[in-house]
This record gives structure tokens, C-alpha cells and sequence, in this order.
């Protein structure tokens, strides 16, 4: 059964799109009142003076329209995993409202994303179970400290990759609908994780027409690192499915992925500070070369569409072993570990290394 029930669900999803559009919408307004302007500059690819801190809508309707009924209902009967999620939305959230207003130190932004990452996966107890290493608290100490690792590093490069109109929005819109999609596919309903990250997608397409083709409004921190956050948590929902692929998250950020940290790998390697603006993207390069925002817009989702989504098909094409229960809502799937890594690594790595390599020639050109 959905958490959000059906038809409220569906409810859920338009009253996402219509919150997060009137509060983007107030946002250009309040952006010029409180001079939150982002001003062109060199290191900058906008031309025009431009408000910031319009994904408040998002985070906003996330919040009241996903996980708000998550938090009454739970998971299954189960809140704390709700509960946790809410409060790293609002962590992350609020120190990017703070950044965007007044600036806060890089610091003070990594430990709350340090918690952010702590808070997510803190509320599931079986989380060690999934590598059956329940009871041996160094290696699942391990795994969680590259779990919250991944949650950190997700939340950042998603900042360092919303610096063009519409590309963030379009990027978090795939993967939230991908993900989905892949965990719907083998019921005939939409379970808890699966409406959330709809209504998210709602929450963002109600943004993304304040910000694409021509910005009238930034979604500034604020909403580039709860994106960046809910876009982990969704990576870790589709790790923790047995009937999904191991891998299949990280094909599905591939792009974004490669090409934040290629970009950040080059600038250490050169003896820069990775963290100070710069427009060494793939993307700020196409556009400092001439491309206009849409089609590198474009260019992105074409990767995804060509590359990503037949790769991440052939990833799930067969499911995972399954124990027949009474029903179909009586099926449960088994994870063999070895196998799945075997079969993942090759994938995963093959089209990391293609993105890579078009970074690479992108750059070139």
C-alpha cells in the first residue's frame, strides 16, 4: 500500500508542483527586496543580475507534501526513517537559506553536512545486514563512514554543478522519475520510497520553469544541496532493493558525477583550491566556448537518455532471485553479494570511464 494512499498520492504530487511554483515565484520578489542578487562576473556563465534562493519552493514542498505524511505514517509503520530524513532536509536546508543570505564558513557547511549524512543513514537498523556484516561493528563502521562519505560528496557536487539554467533541476527531475520507476517496476504499486521521490520531482518541475530556458531566479544553496541530498537518499533506497542492480544509482549520477569530480581531482592536481568559484566545468566550458544554456541542457539529458537509460535496462533486465511467497506482495528478492559485485563493477566502471572520456574530449574541444 502507498504511504501517501491512492488517489492522495497523485494530490501529494500536484499540490508539490503548485507550492513550489507560487513560492518560486515569491522568491524574485523577495530575492530583489533582501538584494540576494547574483551579479555576473568572470567566474560566473549568467549575464544578467539575477535573485537567488528560489529552491526554498522545493524544500518547502517536499517537506509539507512528502515528508510530512511520511513522518505521520512512517515507512511500513516505521517513523524513525522518516523522521531522520526530515531533519537532514532541514540541516542541509537551512544552513544553504543562511549561505545564501549572509554566507557561512566552508567549514561550518561540512559539519552540517556531516550530520545531514550521519541523520540518513542513522535510522536504518538493518543497514549492516546488507553486506551480512551484522556484528562486526568495524566494517559496518567502515561502510557507514562512506556512506555519509557519499551523502557529503552528493550534496556538494550538486552545488558545484548548478551553475547553468535548468541543468540541476533537469538532472534531479531524471534521476528522482528513473528511481522511481526501477523500484515500482516489480509491484503494482507506488511503496513509500517511490511517491516520495515523485512528489519530489513535482516539487522541482514546479521550480524549473522559473530557472529554464531563461532564469528569472537561482535556486542558490538552498536548493541545490537538498538536491543534492535527496538525490543520495535516493541512491541508497535503490541500493538497499535486492531486485535493482547494485550500481544502478551511480550509473543513473554518472554524468553529473564524473564531471564534478574530474573537475575537482584536475584543480587539486594543479594546485588549486577546489572549493573557490571557478568555470571549469564540462558544462562552463561548453558555454564559455558558445554554447547557449539549453543546449547544454540538452547535451546532459542526451547522456542520460543514450548512455544512461539503456545501460541502467540491461543492468535490470532480469531480477534478482526471488523467494515466492503467498501473492505477489509476499515476494521477496535475496542480494548475492559476490555476484552482484561481479556483475555491477565492469558497468559501473565502463561508463564512468565513457563519461570520462567525453570530459575529457568536451574539454579538448
Amino acid at each position: 500500500m502507498s504511504l501517501l494512499g491512492e488517489p492522495s498520492w497523485a494530490m501529494a504530487c500536484v499540490a508539490a508542483l503548485f507550492v513550489s511554483a507560487l513560492l518560486t515565484h515569491a522568491g524574485i520578489r523577495y530575492g530583489r527586496s533582501r538584494k540576494l542578487i547574483d551579479e555576473p562576473g568572470r567566474r560566473r556563465s549568467h549575464v544578467v543580475p539575477t535573485p537567488r534562493g528560489g529552491g526554498i519552493g522545493i524544500v518547502v514542498a517536499v517537506l509539507g507534501c512528502a515528508m510530512l505524511p511520511a513522518v505521520l505514517e512512517g515507512f511500513g509503520g516505521e517513523r524513525l526513517v522518516a523522521v531522520l530524513i526530515t531533519l537532514a532536509i532541514l540541516v542541509v536546508a537551512a544552513v544553504g537559506w543562511i549561505d545564501d543570505h549572509r554566507g557561512l564558513g566552508r567549514w561550518v557547511r561540512f559539519f552540517a553536512q556531516w550530520i545531514a549524512g550521519f541523520l540518513v543513514l542513522a535510522g536504518y537498523e538493518q543497514w549492516p545486514a546488507w553486506l551480512d556484516i551484522d556484528g562486526y561493528w568495524l566494517q559496518a563502521g567502515i561502510v557507514l563512514l562512506f556512506g555519509i562519505l557519499g551523502v557529503v560528496w552528493s550534496i556538494n557536487l550538486h552545488n558545484f554543478m548548478d551553475g547553468i539554467d535548468g541543468l540541476l533541476a533537469a538532472q534531479a527531475v531524471f534521476v528522482f522519475v528513473a528511481g522511481a520507476l526501477l523500484m515500482s517496476a516489480p509491484y503494482p504499486w507506488l511503496a513509500d520510497e517511490e511517491c516520495i521521490l515523485v512528489v519530489a520531482a513535482f516539487a522541482v518541475l514546479g521550480f524549473l520553469p522559473f530557472n529554464f530556458p531563461r532564469a528569472r531566479i537561482f535556486m542558490g544553496d538552498v536548493g541545490s544541496g537538498t538536491l543534492g541530498l535527496l538525490v543520495a537518499v535516493a541512491v541508497i533506497w535503490l541500493l538497499q532493493r535486492p531486485d535493482i542492480a547494485l550500481g544502478t544509482g551511480l550509473v543513473l549520477c554518472s554524468g553529473f558525477v564524473t564531471d564534478a569530480t574530474a573537475t575537482l581531482v584536475l584543480r587539486v592536481v594543479r594546485g588549486r583550491r577546489w572549493y573557490s568559484p571557478h568555470r571549469e566545468h564540462l558544462y562552463q566550458w561548453l558555454v564559455r566556448s558558445g554554447w547557449s544554456h539549453a543546449q547544454v541542457v540538452t547535451a546532459y539529458m542526451g547522456w542520460n537518455t543514450c548512455i544512461v537509460v539503456p545501460v541502467v535496462w540491461w543492468m535490470n533486465r532480469d531480477p534478482a532471485a526471488a523467494i515466492d511467497g503467498v501473492g505477489p506482495s509476499a515476494r521477496v528478492f535475496v542480494r548475492d553479494w559476490v555476484s552482484d559485485i561481479a556483475a555491477a563493477v565492469p558497468l559501473v566502471a565502463g561508463v564512468h570511464a565513457l563519461a570520462l572520456l567525453v570530459w575529457m574530449l568536451g574539454k579538448r574541444q
